[in-house]
């Protein structure tokens, strides 16, 4: 089957990390696949051999249809199951949409954009070896940094509190919508949806 794009959301499995700020990715997915079984149609796929939950979605606002995944592997290793989803289904890497968190935007901030270093993000590190290249797409939701260097690790694998989970929660919204921007327009329309704010 042809597929327009395969969508991953990153975090860590297990409800010790549910709705954790690391685990952005995986509430995003969460939140397309309820509005997808909605308006379009859901389809459960057995991801095992690629360690991860799979998907084939397709929704009014999507171009196509769509892959979506969230690994089973802890968010350091997601390479081990980003690489071997696209070998199988045969997709380029440039196919590729991760959605993940970011500690260098603020929370409730969204931004989109194509390759480009990692950002100390180690599941991203970790998709970029395992794929050999880091020309992949990156939905970014903003998290915010804590005000100690010290505190990120805690920080990240942390429940936001009601204000910063009000912001996460809006900025997931947005996300949503430069995803849907990027399948029908493009990266250009994808930004440009990003800068209106």
């Amino acid at each position: 089957m042809n597929y327009s794009g395969v969508l991953v959301g990153l975090g860590n499995p297990g409800k010790d990390y549910a709705h954790t700020r690391h685990n952005c990715g995986f509430d995003f997915v969460e939140a397309l696949l309820s509005d997808a079984e909605r308006t379009g149609t859901v389809r459960p796929m057995n991801g095992a051999k690629f360690s991860c939950a799979l998907w084939q979605i397709t929704m009014p606002e999507l171009e196509g249809t769509w892959l979506c995944a969230t690994p089973f592997t802890f968010m350091n290793l997601s390479g081990q199951s980003v690489r071997p989803l696209l070998a199988w289904h045969k997709l380029p890497a440039s196919q590729l949409v991760v959605v993940h968190d970011e500690l260098d935007i603020p929370a409730g901030d969204v931004r989109f954009k194509f390759g480009g270093g990692n950002a100390g993000h180690n599941g991203l590190k970790s998709i970029s070896q395992h794929l050999g290249s880091p020309d992949f797409y990156r939905l970014r939701i903003g998290i915010g940094r804590p005000e100690h260097k010290s505190d990120v690790i805690n920080w990240v694998l942390g429940r936001p509190d009601a204000d910063d989970r009000e912001k996460i929660a809006s900025a997931g919204e947005r996300a949503m919508r430069v995803l849907f921007a990027f399948s029908t327009g493009g990266l250009d329309a994808a930004v440009r949806l990003v800068k209106k704010g």
